[in-house]
């Protein structure tokens, strides 16, 4: 298991049943972001790769 995955396992653990907007995972990332400003790259990454998923399923 990656370093990364941990978060993730953590993440589907404790919130898998939530269901949430993207309009709140944007502001989320947001904050996270001024929170922590070294991560604003992948941060960015993830959101547009999220963004764009369907997309790519189309082509």
């Amino acid at each position: 298991m990656y370093e990364t995955d941990r978060g993730v396992e953590e993440l589907e653990r404790r919130r898998g049943a939530e269901e949430v907007s993207f309009a709140w995972l944007a502001e989320q990332l947001r904050v996270f972001t001024d929170l922590n400003p070294e991560f604003e790259t992948p941060v960015d990454r993830l959101a547009t790769w999220l963004a764009r998923l369907e997309d790519d399923e189309e082509e």
